[in-house]
Parts: C-alpha cells; structure tokens; sequence
C-alpha cells in the first residue's frame, strides 16, 4: 500500500494515458485535469530564439502544470511534456494515419531523441523539475512491416509524438534505446515518486 490518505492531493496536468497508467501502476493516488494551452506558437516561439528541445519541454510542462495549479493551490500539480528531435526537426504528434505513417518513414534507419520533462506546481508555482533526453535509434524496416505495423495498431499511435508505442508492438521498429524506459512513455516516475514521497504524498 503505497497512497497516504492524509496525504496531499495529486492532479496530472495531462490528457496522456501513458502517463495516466504509469501513475496508476506505481500506486500513486491522482486525478486528472488536462491543461489545454496552444503549443504550437510557443515551441515556434523559443525555438527561434535559439531554446533547445530540452528546455522546451520544461517550459511547456511548467505551464501546464501552473495553469491548473491556479485553480488548486492545495494540490500536487503533474505537468509533463515531450518533443522528439530528429537532428534538430522537432516532431508533433500525427494528426492522422497518413501523418503518422510519414513520421516513421523519416525516422525509420535513424537514431532520434526524446527530450523529456516533467514539473511540480504547488500554490500557482513550479516546486520542482526533472529533465530526461534519451536516444533510440529505427531499425531499417522493410515497407512492408510498416503497413503490417500500420494495420495492426491503427489510429492508436495517434497519441504517441513518434507514432509509436515502445510498451507494446512498436518496440519491434527499434534496434536499440539508451536511456530510462519511462522517460520515453513520457513520466520519469523514479525522480518524481522520490519527490513525492519527500512531500508525504506516498508512503516512504
């Protein structure tokens, strides 16, 4: 048994259910309230002026993660991000199956990062940060795996910013990963279940 009922209350700033069920796995007591903010003008934003994949990601999950923390002071606020760099291109999610499959056509063959970031906010401010870039490299798959894979996932990877699901049959694309397992789901859950058992919120 790991929640404390006396415990804080903990809110995942995020839409994400990789996320959602890397929490849930771990024991972690959450609810969930999606901070809806539009990304896409502010990577363009710091990404001109010179920002890094990295600190994108940090300045995106912070603002998550204050967003809703105004509205609960009181809570744990969970806000996380991720961008897949590919030599400098920054990767959005896929909008549909054609989008996605083109995503895996460039990346197929190639080594990519996913710079990852997760943020606290207690009282409508950030308490607390973690930043992860692991690299994984494509396998040069034939086409026709990738319309089998296609097939046999669906509109599923429409959630993942690569279009793949490391947890299940997209780790079949990749010859290898470096880096921690969770960062790539999106949720480094060591660094942050330390932070919160820290903070009482599960039991140390």
């Amino acid at each position: 048994m790991t929640a404390d009922l006396s415990a804080p209350s903990v809110i995942l700033a995020s839409a994400s259910q990789s996320r959602a069920h890397i929490l849930k796995e771990a024991g972690v007591p959450y609810t969930t309230e999606p901070a809806f903010i539009d990304e896409g003008p502010i990577k363009e934003s710091l990404q001109a002026e010179g920002a890094d994949a990295l600190s994108v990601a940090e300045t995106l999950a912070e603002l998550k993660a204050v967003k809703i923390s105004r509205s609960h002071p009181e809570a744990f606020i969970i806000g996380a991000d991720s961008i897949l760099d590919l030599d400098g291109v920054w990767f959005d999610k896929p909008t549909d199956i054609d989008h996605a499959k083109a995503h895996l056509m460039t990346l197929r063959g190639r080594t990519h990062s996913l710079a990852t970031a997760v943020v606290v906010a207690l009282g409508g401010t950030r308490i607390w940060h973690f930043r992860d870039q692991p690299t994984l490299r494509m396998r040069n798959f034939t086409d026709a795996y990738l319309d089998q894979y296609m097939a046999a996932v669906g509109t599923d990877i429409l959630s993942s910013v690569g279009a793949y699901h490391l947890e299940s049959l997209g780790v079949q694309l990749f010859d290898y990963i470096e880096g921690d397992f969770f960062s790539i789901l999106g949720l480094p859950i060591l660094p942050l279940l330390s932070f919160l058992r820290e903070h009482k919120v599960v039991v140390s």
